[in-house]
């Protein structure tokens, strides 16, 4: 049934220019678009309008404490499509809209250009110019209104050919578009942008455990040793240097090596069951040092270009202190005891979890969790690994990160997050800056090509940043308990080149893969006991993997999971795609990445391929010249129709710069 209309005056007091189909927007606004600083974001709009006016519109956005808006002019596309970019300067919190308005004497301008071109009288059209013009200027600023009165005296005492001259000349233009007073502007509602710095969107991460550095297996590593590990950890290429909990470690339940249930007396357990007698989670375990050891660790990070990420778990063993002091953060069973953790099958008896609506939890918890990163912000420390956040609720790692980044808009939170897909979406869109994938599990070339292309051309590519671990403590994959030293150099290059944030898990860079039997699983997994190892060892990939990330640092291309694209390699083993620098004049393509990787790790492949050579705007038959970044040689192909050869003996993958010669067609 029809409704009934709003009255005359109400009704034209609506936008009679439509402004649709915004994009970057995520969920129309609710969420921030996520981007990085210094990165162009391009906006794009219908605008539309009755009639056939001319129409002008503008991106406005502001940054962090910033009242006024920057405008940047939009382009008009096709079918009403109109686009337009703009770059933040600084992190935090930005607003985007996008304003339209009827361009009167733009109109004007193209009227007047057709009637005179089709030799019809226009005096009285050069009287109503002069008009629009006097309008403008009765509502201009100082100095433009006596800028448009000069040109209206100078133009009201020439004869109609002049008049036309004088009305369509630059100067004229220039003028009526500075004082135009935008008619029916029509302007949408604030979107919110989120700015971050830099290594949101690339970064290359480690992970160790600190109590692992001491080099003796009988002897609990310190930060003092993990300092001597920096040089070797910077000289690979990273710039996060992850650590799990590095709090106290209870006694209760405590387990053994492999996850049993009975440790001897000098077992360390699991760092994730967080808290004892001595502290929680703004504690540090003693025999891994003091605080100032801490902040002494944190601070030779820096001087080694590295940043420091600690695991945010929020969880307890049943020794924690909060248990005491705050019984209403847990839910108790009827007898009076507390229900342990699991994940069934798994199970983690030395763990017990808040409850976040609790009888007490609301606000205390959630601001004693909100206070303990603040407490290691505080510290140095500016980015977190958050352990399983998809079992907490949304709302509170809405509020709570939402809270910190207002405090310190540096801030960064990593989602390990290995879940449904949506549920892995939604934890990006609340406020975390990066997300685990399900990178990990997919090794065919159609699998890797449909998640790439699900998450650089679908709605994720404007919130979830995939930050492509090849392994953790936690997952030691199929495939490279089978892969041999080819397995590992495949998986590096693959989340090297696919992603402009990877990550590894200690012992990857000497292929380390013994499994839990049937399991995806370390043999003497590091979560229960001490591992030392030989870094040196033979068939280590160190220098491989110290190429891979010289190459991403050097090659801005790499630098995004975005814009990555496929190309015909007539093999299914073998994934070949490109991701290209366009020239800063906007000619087209500078140069391009392209990437080739085998995907067995057994077997030579060789296949034929297609050089793609349109990409740079170049016939089938021109030549490129190639420089073969992983081993340092430079060479020139011609025509698209190529072959490449693969040995998993040698160097599984290839990563290639192709530009145009200079004077080659």
């Amino acid at each position: 049934m029809l409704q009934a209309s709003p009255d005359a005056a109400d009704a034209a007091t609506r936008p009679r220019i439509a402004i649709e189909a915004v994009t970057p927007t995520v969920d129309g606004g609710r969420f921030p678009v996520k981007t990085v600083v210094a990165r162009s974001v391009t906006v794009e709009a219908d605008v539309f309008a009755d009639g056939h006016e001319v129409l002008r519109a503008d991106v406005l956005w502001r940054g962090p404490n910033e009242q006024e808006f920057r405008r940047e002019p939009m382009t008009f596309l096709l079918n009403d499509r109109w686009r337009a970019a703009f770059t933040p300067e600084q992190i935090g919190r930005h607003d985007l809209a996008i304003e339209a308005w009827w361009d009167e004497f733009g109109t004007f301008r193209r009227d007047l250009t057709k009637k005179r071109e089709a030799g019809l009288d226009v005096a009285l059209e050069t009287d109503e110019g002069l008009h629009l013009l006097e309008e403008a200027a009765a509502n201009a600023p100082a100095d433009l209104a006596r800028a448009l009165s000069d040109i209206i005296l100078k133009t009201r005492a020439l004869d109609t050919k002049a008049r036309v001259e004088a009305l369509l000349s630059p100067e004229t233009h220039a003028a009526a578009v500075a004082a135009d007073p935008h008619h029916f502007a029509s302007r949408t509602e604030l979107y919110p942008v989120d700015v971050e710095r830099r290594e949101a969107g690339f970064a290359s991460w480690y992970e160790l455990f600190p109590r692992s550095e001491s080099g003796d297996p009988t002897k609990h590593g310190t930060f003092r040793d993990v300092i001597k590990r920096l040089p070797m950890i910077r000289d690979m290429g990273f710039d996060v240097l992850y650590f799990p909990p590095i709090h106290p470690i209870g006694i209760t339940n405590r387990k053994g090596p492999n996850n049993t249930l009975t440790p001897g007396p000098s077992d360390v357990g699991s760092p994730y069951a967080i808290g004892d007698e001595t502290g929680g989670h703004d504690a540090i375990h003693s025999e891994l040092g003091s605080l100032d050891d801490f902040r002494a660790l944190v601070k030779a990070a820096v001087d080694h270009d590295l940043e420091i990420a600690l695991d945010f778990a929020i969880q307890c063993s049943p020794d924690h202190p909060w248990l005491k002091e705050h019984p209403g953060w847990f839910k108790w069973r009827p007898d009076g005891s507390m229900k342990y953790a699991e994940n069934p099958p798994k199970k983690y008896q030395d763990i017990v979890n808040v409850d976040f609506y609790g009888p007490d939890a609301i606000p205390g918890l959630w601001q004693a969790l909100r206070d303990v990163v603040l407490f290691w912000i505080d510290q140095g420390v500016t980015i977190f690994r958050v352990d399983n956040p998809h079992t907490k609720p949304l709302p509170f790692w809405e509020w709570m990160i939402g809270d910190v980044r207002a405090r310190h808009p540096e801030a960064m939170f990593l989602s390990e997050a290995f879940t449904r897909p949506k549920v892995m979406y939604r934890l990006a869109k609340v406020g975390y800056s990066q997300s685990y994938t399900y990178f990990t599990w997919r090794n065919q070339k159609y699998e890797l090509m449909e998640y790439l292309t699900e998450l650089s051309t679908t709605a994720p590519k404007d919130f979830f940043r995939p930050n492509f671990f090849v392994n953790t403590p936690d997952i030691n994959p199929f495939f490279l308990q089978t892969s041999g030293r080819a397995g590992f150099l495949i998986r590096a290059a693959l989340a090297t080149t696919l992603s402009g944030l990877w990550g590894m898990y200690s012992g990857f860079e000497i292929c380390e893969s013994a499994p839990l039997p049937g399991k995806e699983e370390y043999l003497d997994s590091e979560k229960f006991q001490i591992r030392t190892r030989n870094w040196n060892q033979p068939g280590n990939i160190v220098q491989e993997i110290t190429r891979l990330n010289r190459i991403r640092r050097e090659n801005p291309a790499l630098q995004s999971h975005l814009d990555v694209h496929f190309h015909n390699c007539f093999d299914d083993a073998v994934l070949y795609f490109s991701k290209s620098r366009t020239a800063a004049d906007g000619a087209g393509i500078e140069d391009m990445i392209l990437v080739f990787i085998s995907l067995d790790p057994h077997d030579e492949k060789h296949a034929p391929y297609e050089l793609p050579l349109w990409e740079f705007g170049l016939p089938d038959g021109a030549t490129v010249q190639v420089e073969d970044l992983m081993r340092g040689n430079s060479f020139t192909l011609t025509g698209k129709s190529q072959w490449i050869y693969l040995n998993p003996n040698e160097l599984p993958f290839h990563v290639w710069r192709v530009t145009r010669p200079a004077g080659v067609a």
